[in-house]
């Protein structure tokens, strides 16, 4: 993992800016969000391709469903949780019921909008967009995945919903290696297969590499992809090492963990445990502290893996 690392947000503006420097298609869509999600060079250049709507999360939805049927590429931008839970119905029949090119992304996801509480956490994005049929959801994990991922999801006949952070992310992968569809194993193990999807995987492979310095042989999936699961690699997987562990920023209900329960009881049943936001609204506060307090942060996971893992030998010898 490199130290070196960018805004998720200005990363995407920047993407998006390119894309449209050789596809004339591509429209940006801003709800009073454009300069917060990078969207700043894209107006000044493309003032006919950018589309302020204002606080209208709802009609902006529409108005890219009716853009998109007309051939266009549009990319409709803002704080997570206002253009997933908002706009659901939108969301819903608009984009995926009409099956429409509409890519919608939602930035400050997760708990990265700590300081304004829980009408600015997005803790339920995914599991909302998991639940619409067709919708391709990308969870990339640092700005070089976000880069790629922009250019893929344009490229992309479908509805997309992709969910970025803020601040400053660390670089995990080589830029350009974003695979559609795909994960990555970082680490080959044995013990316990760990898989994560997003920013959080910063905080996850810090984890797993302490585990290794103590002697724990843990295998780590990293997934910038959520619908559809890497099925095959964690499969795989988990059939090697004979139990798993998700963790994601989300709640625990209907995100990364629950697509991979969903698939490991059809096809591997293997102990798993699903590690993410206690199911509660989080109190507002610096990131820096609500993370370890929703015991997200690198030390809580080496204690939480190390306890599954422990229970589950116990478990296996008592067998």
């Amino acid at each position: 993992m490199s130290a070196a690392g960018g805004d998720p947000r200005k990363t995407f503006g920047a993407a998006v800016f390119d894309a449209a420097l050789t596809n004339p298609d591509v429209v940006a869509i801003s709800v009073d969000s454009g300069l917060s999600s990078g969207l700043g060079p894209m107006r000044e250049k493309f003032p006919e391709r950018y589309i302020e709507m204002g606080i209208m999360e709802q009609a902006a939805t529409g108005v890219a469903a009716g853009l998109a049927a007309a051939g266009k590429i549009p990319i409709l931008c803002a704080i997570a949780p206002f253009v997933t839970a908002r706009n659901f119905e939108m969301f819903r029949n608009d984009v995926g019921y009409m099956r429409q090119n509409v890519k919608i992304v939602g930035r400050n996801s997760g708990l990265s909008y700590s300081p304004l509480g829980p009408t600015h956490h997005s803790l339920e994005d995914c599991a909302l967009a998991r639940l619409i049929p067709g919708v391709t959801v990308l969870t990339p994990a640092d700005c070089g995945e976000i880069e790629s991922a922009v250019d893929a999801m344009i490229a992309h006949d479908g509805p997309v919903y992709m969910r970025i952070g803020a601040g400053t992310i660390p670089d995990l992968f080589p830029r350009g290696s974003f695979a559609w569809g795909q994960g990555r194993t970082l680490t080959d193990g044995d013990d316990v297969t760990v898989i994560s999807a997003g920013h959080i995987t910063a905080e996850v492979s810090a984890a797993v590499t302490e585990l290794r310095a103590c002697g724990a042989s843990v295998e780590h999936i990293a997934l910038s992809t959520v619908s559809p699961l890497d099925t095959e690699r964690i499969i795989t997987s988990a059939a090697r090492t004979g139990c798993v562990v998700t963790v994601e920023e989300h709640y625990l209900r209907g995100g990364l963990g629950s697509a991979v329960a969903e698939l490991l009881a059809a096809r591997c049943p293997v102990p798993l445990e699903i590690v993410g936001a206690p199911h509660r609204f989080i109190s507002s506060g610096p990131y820096a502290d609500v993370i370890p307090g929703c015991e997200l942060d690198a030390e809580s996971l080496v204690t939480r893996i190390l306890t599954f893992v422990a229970a589950r030998s116990k478990i296996t010898q008592a067998g």
